[in-house]
């Protein structure tokens, strides 16, 4: 059975690939993803405020070490908080790179479209076979411009495509005005991957303390939804490859995505919850449901229930959404 793929021109055993995780940082556990089956591993990622301190010595332009300009930046973690310093990250993606035989994705996280980008060169002649751009931003400023924020997106795509060789793929959040127009775009741009998608981390209340608390939880299969949703609205519509990220808990989620139209499911939750060796079961439960079909291979399962070959898939969207609300009976 046939379950190879390609992303990011990329030739890839399988569509499962290991996402950003702080798994990354150990070069024993990569090891052990490549031994369980992982076809690729995404590298944790590189904080353009990591970048910034350690160029110009500067969080956000201002100097973290200037008490009148702490109160803004204090939360932000110490340059020894990071597992590793932007010099040391690209020394540690060259050993990776030597001691494992998949390929490996470089991850920078950032929010503005400025010179920290230009680490980007230094990643790719350490060795990475791409880069994950992750433009992780909360605007909060009212007066900014759903035009505006997709236009600095596009020309940080055009950016990256002129800096580098190697090819890149945009990590994405739903929450933009019309989310398919800013995929095209994306994709005119000259994006080689969209990876659907980013996960908010909102701090919660604590209301003994009256404060936010920080707040993190593994993803479950509840957040596939709109994951599968988008997939299959973008399937066979644009250049670039398309990436499942958040709600991957199951074997059967694995599958959704490839139905939806992805070329590859990126696992992060569920191999922090069972380890590497979770990779296994991932294959051999799509392995068993590709037998139970007769399928020989992932081109005649990927994009099997996009919404590319329906004429109206708008209608079908809003016919599905009432049908949905007719469902609950009291």
């Amino acid at each position: 059975m046939n379950l190879s793929t390609s992303y990011l021109g990329l030739e890839l055993a399988s569509p499962y690939i290991a996402g950003a995780s702080p798994m990354s940082a150990r070069l024993d556990c990569v090891k052990r993803l490549e031994d369980a089956g992982c076809a690729a591993v995404v590298m944790h990622s590189l904080f353009e405020e990591q970048i910034t301190l350690a160029t110009s010595g500067m969080i956000r332009h201002r100097d973290p070490f200037d008490p009148e300009m702490a109160g803004p930046i204090e939360s932000f973690p110490a340059a020894e908080d990071y597992a590793f310093q932007p010099d040391e990250y690209a020394n540690h993606l060259r050993l990776v790179k030597r001691a494992v035989g998949i390929p490996v994705i470089a991850s920078l996280n950032g929010a503005t479209a400025e010179a920290w980008l230009r680490h980007a060169v230094k990643l790719q002649d350490a060795g990475a076979d791409a880069l994950e751009l992750n433009m992780y931003q909360i605007v909060t400023d009212l007066d900014a411009s759903g035009m505006a924020i997709e236009a600095q997106l596009r020309d940080v795509v055009h950016e990256m495509k002129r800096l580098l060789r190697i090819p890149i793929a945009i990590k994405l959040t739903p929450f933009y005005t019309a989310f398919g127009s800013v995929a095209r775009q994306l994709d005119r741009a000259g994006a080689d991957g969209l990876v659907v998608f980013n996960r908010f981390y909102q701090p919660d209340i604590d209301v003994k303390t009256i404060s936010a608390a920080p707040s993190l939880e593994l993803s479950r299969s509840a957040e596939l939804r709109l994951r599968l949703h988008w997939l299959a609205n973008l399937y066979g519509r644009l250049d670039a490859d398309l990436a499942a990220s958040g709600g991957i808990e199951t074997p059967e989620d694995g599958i959704k995505a490839l139905l939806a139209g992805a070329d590859v499911v990126q696992l992060v939750s569920a191999i922090l919850r069972h380890g590497p060796g979770y990779f296994r079961m991932m294959h051999q439960g799509l392995e068993r449901w590709m037998e139970w079909h007769h399928l020989n291979g992932l081109g005649e399962v990927r994009g099997g229930l996009s919404t590319s070959g329906l004429e109206d898939p708008e209608a079908v969207e809003r016919a599905n959404y009432i049908r949905t609300l007719h469902s609950w009976k009291v």
